[in-house]
């Protein structure tokens, strides 16, 4: 074989290798670096008591929502909230709108809300969201809790909400 048909194998072969990962990974939700974690604060003792503090930090219960600040903010779910970033020309951000917009009928006290990604480019920045669709779930407060890039299906999407309420 030549130098030039060792190439074109080598580039079919990383294309392929490519598509495989992509297809693997596409719409899987996982726990992102944009997850807030829980944040820390000491408990401030009013009164004193008989038992000695450990001096150890307990978690704070109320994080703010992502959405704070945002047009979003109204809009939350009573359980969860679906929030879809897209763009005009995604074809499969409307496979994610169709499927997110069924979940949301299907399971009560779920909201879907969907932002324009290039029409709010702070809050994509802000959350580090780096291609459409990306899919967040949010709870009851806003907080993330996980989130999917690319297209999940209906059995992903519904697996995500069981976080939320294990969570």
């Amino acid at each position: 074989m030549t130098t030039g048909q060792w190439v074109l194998l080598l580039a079919v072969l990383a294309a392929l290798a490519f598509g495989a990962w992509r297809a693997a990974s596409d719409g899987r939700f996982r726990r992102s670096a944009a997850a807030p974690a829980p944040t820390l604060a000491t408990t401030p003792t009013s009164a004193p008591t008989s038992a000695p503090t450990s001096g150890t930090p307990e978690p704070e219960t109320a994080a703010p929502s992502l959405l704070s600040g945002t047009p979003y903010a109204e809009q939350l779910g009573e359980r969860a909230t679906l929030l879809q970033f897209s763009s005009a020309f995604c074809a499969p951000c409307r496979v994610t709108r169709r499927t997110l917009e069924e979940v949301s009928a299907l399971v009560e006290g779920v909201a879907h809300v969907e932002v324009d990604a290039e029409s709010q480019l702070e809050l994509v920045r802000r959350l580090q969201v780096t291609r459409t669709p990306t899919t967040l779930v949010l709870d009851a407060h806003g907080r993330e809790v996980t989130r999917a890039a690319g297209a999940p299906t209906k059995q992903q999407v519904l697996g995500a909400l069981a976080l939320v309420e294990a969570g």
